[in-house]
């Protein structure tokens, strides 16, 4: 875990097992609950044209889940009218948006996600470049993951086991859960001015938590957009691009992994850290050896 302390400039390597020993009485931790459901599907094309697919499903748009926003592959052949076979389902694509994205409803199923449980995969990031296994339905998953929805692990939650978070506790932090289910917005390169929006809840429990406590300290860069979301009165969804000029109103500390260059989550840890003392602690990082991205290590800033 590599620590940057804001007020000095300055950094030092320590251990994720210390991260307890950063906490004290009147801290507010905030952790995402999200869940990650296996959202990628394999299949064929139906009819004369009998090549592989594959589909990544992003989220719902109907109450019953029967018709979903995908990214599909092969993605220039696949176009509005096409069928798809998964298993024994068929799945129509029913329209097409921008960068890509299509509109696939299913026919005949009951319940997607018992679908999904027993054909879906895990939709692990691209630059593993390996298949997923069944072991990544756990290990791609935090400790604490309550509500389904994600198609990527708010990764920073990675790190935590029950030990260490009953050591934070002890410490005297309180724990507080928000959920953003992680879609396009979190994982798809930086376009423009603006993010794909994103599901994410605060409940009348956990919100009071982050109001009055005396420090906050996000886990991941989605803690921080649901946190900061709350606190410019969004609610139900939120498109919040947070970069360098953002005025933070209420993260006091965050932890985050080592992210991809010119993604939108290097940006906000830039906004938050400054631009210039970030990217040089990444430039100690990449010499000293830390590992980056999902799996990787991690980044305490204070």
């Amino acid at each position: 875990m590599l620590v940057l302390y804001r007020a000095e400039g300055r950094w030092e390597d320590r251990m994720f097992r210390e991260f307890p020993g950063f906490l004290k009485t009147g801290d507010c931790l905030v952790l995402n609950d999200s869940k990650v459901f296996p959202a990628r599907l394999l299949g064929r094309r139906a009819g004369a044209h009998s090549g592989r697919v594959e589909a990544l499903l992003i989220e719902p748009v109907d109450p019953e889940a029967t018709t979903w926003t995908a990214l599909v592959h092969p993605g220039q052949k696949l176009r509005v009218g096409e069928r798809m076979r998964f298993g024994d389902v068929e799945a129509e694509i029913v329209a097409r948006g921008a960068f890509g994205e299509r509109t696939v409803r299913f026919h005949g199923v009951n319940d997607i996600y018992v679908l999904l449980e027993r054909i879906g995969h895990v939709p692990l990031p691209p630059y593993l470049r390996r298949p997923d296994n069944p072991e990544d339905r756990e290990r791609y998953q935090t400790v604490y993951a309550r509500q389904l929805g994600s198609v990527a692990a708010p990764t920073a939650g990675l790190h935590f086991t029950p030990a260490i978070l009953d050591a934070c506790r002890a410490a005297g932090a309180e724990i507080a859960y928000v959920t953003l289910h992680v879609g396009l917005g979190t994982f798809q390169p930086v376009r423009g001015e603006t993010l794909h929006s994103e599901r994410f809840q605060i409940s009348d429990e956990n919100a009071p938590r982050i109001r009055t406590a005396q420090r906050v300290i996000c886990a991941g860069t989605t803690s921080v957009r649901s946190v900061e979301s709350l606190y410019l009165g969004r609610t139900g969804d939120t498109d919040l691009f947070i970069r360098p000029g953002f005025e933070f109103r209420r993260t006091n500390a965050m932890l985050t992994n080592f992210h991809l260059p010119q993604s939108s989550l290097l940006m906000l840890v830039c906004a938050f850290a400054g631009r210039d003392f970030a990217l040089s602690a990444y430039r100690h990082a990449v010499e000293s050896g830390y590992r980056f991205y999902s799996y990787g290590d991690c980044m305490l800033v204070v």
